[in-house]
């Protein structure tokens, strides 16, 4: 850390990392500074959390390359920091930029948390709902500006369920310029309706242009998304309430 902190703040970014350490299943690096003072502390106000980590694992399967946050002013409950947890008295905003490698993103696929939502997913195909199962998926990185996709998705609608293999290209959404479908092809299966396809591109719109994402007690927003060969970058906007545990984080919905 750049500037030398003060008493206050050396034993509260201690406290805070030791408690954030111990909710993480994994963690390779991780530091946090505090700035606040002993006046400001008392009534449980922080003028700003700065968090860099690295190879943080939140939950089975699901690792974090690189984490950097920055919030605004913090209202916590100081007796919670003590008893070695973290409340807060009041959500809080924060700019976050996350990295995940290649791997990284190919195993969360592979994790319940992913896979329960995916298997939640439908499509109105001209008033008839067809129900995607997932077999499998990879997301591939090959180079700066472009995502692979490779998988097979079970389709299931009123009469008729089968498998159905594909692979496609895309350039994500970034603050200038849309998100791109490159090409789409199957390469397992009976092939896809028109009308299917419209509905799914229909569905990946609405996804997209959703204003925020909300997961656990945060609500976040996207702000923009670069891929590097091997790797996505990702700009991030959260409001968050509460600070996530263990418990609340591996709980079923």
């Amino acid at each position: 850390m750049p500037e030398q902190l003060k008493f206050e703040e050396k034993l509260l970014s201690q406290a805070a990392k030791n408690i954030i350490s111990e909710e993480l299943n994994e963690v390779e690096q991780i530091d946090i500074e505090i700035k606040t003072d002993i006046g400001k502390l008392f009534h449980g106000e922080v003028n700003q959390v700065v968090l860099a980590g690295q190879g943080l694992v939140v939950q089975d399967k699901i690792r974090v390359q690189d984490l950097k946050l920055q919030t605004d002013s913090i209202s916590i409950n100081p007796l919670s920091v003590i008893l070695g947890q973290l409340k807060l008295n009041e959500p809080v905003n924060a700019n976050i930029r996350i990295v995940l490698t290649e791997a990284d993103i190919n195993d969360a696929l592979t994790s319940e948390v992913i896979y329960s939502w995916v298997r939640k997913f439908h499509l109105n195909v001209d008033g008839e709902i067809v129900s995607l199962e997932p077999e499998e998926m990879q997301v591939f990185l090959p180079d700066d500006g472009k995502l692979e996709f490779k998988g097979k998705v079970w389709l299931k609608e009123k009469d008729n369920t089968h498998i159905l293999g594909y692979h496609a290209t895309a350039h994500p959404r970034t603050q200038t310029k849309p998100a791109l479908l490159e090409s789409f092809r199957c390469t397992e299966g009976e092939g896809i309706r028109v009308e299917l396809i419209t509905a799914a591109m229909q569905k990946v719109k609405e996804i997209i242009n959703l204003p925020y994402l909300e997961w656990e007690n945060m609500v976040f927003s996207i702000k923009d998304m670069e891929v590097k060969k091997g790797s996505l970058i990702l700009m991030v906007k959260a409001h968050i309430k509460q600070i996530p545990s263990q418990e609340t984080v591996l709980s079923p919905d």
